[in-house]
């Protein structure tokens, strides 16, 4: 449970700062209550699929292309979950393609307007779910 909560922190983090190193991550966790030491940080950071752009920690984000067919980035939400933002009215025809790809670590999705809700199999799967839906878009 600490984990979970840890690693939603450094997504927090992430999305609102810009953070270039590790250590940076480390003291700001810690101003936030959770002591990590740096493998674990690394081990989180590989998890979540967060990657470098221009120095700083980020989500991937979708390639060019891949918004040009209405998807713009994919973040992992909780256990079994990744969430894809999409062009606004993209998001059935998202979901359908990723539904035809029959990545066997999703369940399903599930279409809005602008998000789809992709459900897999267990956490252990987010990161090759995050990897194959940019493929898929790339």
């Amino acid at each position: 449970m600490h984990k979970t909560k840890r690693q939603q922190k450094i997504l927090s983090l992430i999305r609102t700062r810009r953070i270039g190193t590790q250590q940076e991550l480390s003291a700001m966790l810690e101003r936030a209550g959770f002591v990590a030491t740096q493998s674990s940080i690394s081990r989180d950071l590989e998890e979540l699929g967060v990657v470098k752009h221009h120095g700083y920690y980020t989500m991937p984000r979708a390639k060019e292309g891949a918004s040009a067919r209405g998807l713009l980035g994919l973040d992992p939400a909780g256990d079994c979950l990744v969430v894809a933002k999409c062009e606004p009215g993209m998001a059935s025809s998202v979901a359908v393609e990723i539904d035809r790809a029959a990545i066997p670590e999703i369940v399903g999705t599930l279409a809005g307007e602008d998000t789809v809700f992709i459900a897999v199999l267990e956490r252990k799967a987010q990161r090759a779910v995050l990897k194959k839906v940019l493929e898929l878009f790339g």
